[in-house]
């Protein structure tokens, strides 16, 4: 239904959705490291204010009048900054610039139709069993945003084919979209509900997790439609040419993602 597309910027590659077409972002890939935002925002809208935190692996989402615009940060040592702690943000107004990083975890860009705000949210396995996207969602809505205006493109990501986890893993984030499983066994919710993201394993106490796919099933209890949201077909393991992945490398690298909030007529 939608496409991706790469595309260039000073020669470095990045990729875009279809589904995000009207606003500027991209899913930046290992080739930009070790740029930030505050110079990758020059591929997608250079005059953009640009917002960013400190990820922590939580459901925090905060807006960008909660922590300040970036540019005038340190470009040369990010680091060194004191951002403040969450895994999203979402935006107040037109020509803001929000970004997230990852190496395995989703990206997810968020945009609204009707007002034009966008967020952007890192959305790893804690973060997922925490719904970290329905509370981006939520604090969209508190922006005036209308579910049934948002669009969400989810980014390269561990496939679940390949992203062996603890079964005590695969239940804390299964359980974010089975309900009444609390204390219950894995296989047991495995037994109720077959299609929750989660594959065999041939190692005993392990499962492959499919953690882009849990997402969508939280967007779909949610009431978001199919059509609104869209999956990267790239899996960070297996594409070394394109993306770090911290189970593959072990590495503390990153790969950035972001998009600008823009007026609409």
């Amino acid at each position: 239904m939608y496409t991706w597309h790469w595309q260039t910027w000073n020669e470095l590659p990045y990729l875009t959705c279809s589904l995000l077409e009207k606003w500027p972002h991209g899913f930046f890939t290992h080739h930009c490291w070790p740029r930030s935002p505050a110079e990758l925002v020059a591929s997608l809208q250079p005059q953009a204010e640009v917002y960013r935190v400190k990820q922590v692996h939580g459901n925090t989402v905060l807006t960008t009048n909660q922590i300040g615009d970036i540019s005038d940060f340190p470009v040369s040592e990010p680091e060194s900054v004191a951002y403040p702690e969450a895994d999203g943000l979402v935006t107040e107004q037109s020509q803001q610039a929000v970004w997230v990083a990852s190496a395995d975890c989703t990206p997810v860009l968020i945009a609204d139709r009707q007002t034009g705000l966008v967020g952007a949210v890192h959305s790893g396995w804690r973060g997922t069993a925490a719904k970290i996207v329905p509370q981006a969602i939520g604090r969209m809505l508190e922006q005036g945003c209308r579910l049934e205006n948002l669009l969400l493109a989810m980014g390269p990501a561990i496939a679940g084919e390949v992203y062996q986890v603890s079964e005590d893993v695969a239940e804390a984030v299964c359980a974010s979209v089975v309900a009444g499983s609390n204390s219950d066994k894995l296989g047991s919710l495995l037994d109720q509900f077959s299609d929750v993201g989660v594959l065999d394993d041939p190692e005993p106490g392990k499962v492959r997790l499919d953690v882009r796919r849990v997402i969508g099933l939280q967007l779909e209890q949610l009431g978001v439609a199919p059509e609104q949201v869209a999956i990267a077909p790239y899996c960070t393991y297996q594409t070394p040419e394109h993306f770090f992945s911290y189970r593959r490398d072990n590495l503390r690298k990153v790969q950035w993602s972001g998009i600008v909030s823009r007026e609409l007529a």
